[in-house]
């Protein structure tokens, strides 16, 4: 994934925050059920703090800055075209309702809201360490992992497509699905 130059910087100047959002009862376990329906709320909190931004312009008003290129691997799937907001990757702050990445999808109609991403610069930059993984929806995050371009930092994501159906599940990075216009894909 490539980010604008603005939000590239601004990423860089931000230590990690460390967020779970598991439920987290001292001495007591929590029911799997429980966890699902609470984790199953939380998306649900997603949907509804992002329903607004379904197509691109909406996201630009709100400050994502476009990214110019499809992401694809092929055999694998695609993301699709990636709006960072570079005052939420600066802020470091994890909140489900305000994720860092917007991640927009071909369609015949043109391009919709198909994922959102979360983004966290990894606190000690050595890829050889995962002391400060973050979590979303009693999920881990990818990585760590090198910055995808010159300038993007070491970090953590974390992909919900929770707009387009993605085969291989709502947390996959890949979605199977979504391809690239031809030549505009990386």
């Amino acid at each position: 994934m490539k980010f604008p130059t603005r939000a590239l910087l601004a990423a860089s100047a931000v230590s990690a925050i460390l967020l779970t959002t598991a439920p987290q009862m001292a001495g007591a376990t929590v029911d799997a059920t429980d966890t699902q329906a609470h984790h199953s709320r939380q998306l649900a909190k997603v949907r509804a703090a992002t329903e607004r931004f379904r197509l691109p312009k909406a996201a630009i008003k709100s400050g994502y800055v476009a990214t110019p290129t499809c992401v694809q691997l092929p055999g694998t799937g695609g993301m699709g075209y990636h709006y960072a907001s570079p005052s939420r990757i600066a802020d470091g702050v994890l909140d489900i309702r305000r994720p860092e990445v917007l991640v927009y999808v071909p369609t015949r109609k043109g391009l919709r809201l198909g994922a959102v991403e979360y983004f966290q610069r990894d606190a000690d930059q050595n890829l050889g360490t995962a002391t400060d993984r973050p979590s979303l929806f009693g999920r881990p995050f990818d990585g760590p992992m090198p910055g995808h371009e010159a300038g993007q930092p070491i970090h953590y994501d974390l992909h919900v497509w929770l707009y387009k159906r993605n085969p291989a599940g709502t947390f996959a990075t890949w979605n199977p699905t979504v391809t690239c216009p031809a030549g505009n894909h990386h």
